[in-house]
């Protein structure tokens, strides 16, 4: 999946929890807010409206993403835990989704 294509996916399923998404789609979508977040860091407005846009499609990616890997999307809740938290829901996001179907839906590959 490219690049374009990831955030295009991401963006089309803005507020959708359901399914299963890549680890590519998650990753060049963070990638690309990041940058987005870092180009308007020049004003905190602008970055604060930026932020609540990508915050509901950031948070359905995510759900999506842990659907992939076969856990609930309540598993983010995880990264609430200072350090320890953090660590672990990175290496679920980074984590090969599930080859075949699972209770979330088809492989999305």
């Amino acid at each position: 999946m490219t690049p374009v294509e990831s955030v295009t996916a991401v963006l089309t399923k803005y507020s959708d929890f359901t399914g299963r998404a890549r680890r590519s789609e998650y990753w060049w979508f963070a990638l690309a807010s990041f940058v987005v977040s870092f180009l308007l860091s020049f004003s905190d407005l602008l970055q604060a409206v930026w932020s609540l846009a990508v915050l509901v499609p950031t948070l359905a990616v995510g759900v999506r993403r842990m659907h992939d890997t076969g856990r609930s999307g309540w598993f983010l809740l995880v990264g609430l835990i200072p350090i320890i938290g953090w660590i672990l829901v990175i290496v679920w996001l980074a984590t090969e989704g599930d080859p075949s179907p699972n209770e979330y839906g088809p492989s999305p590959k």
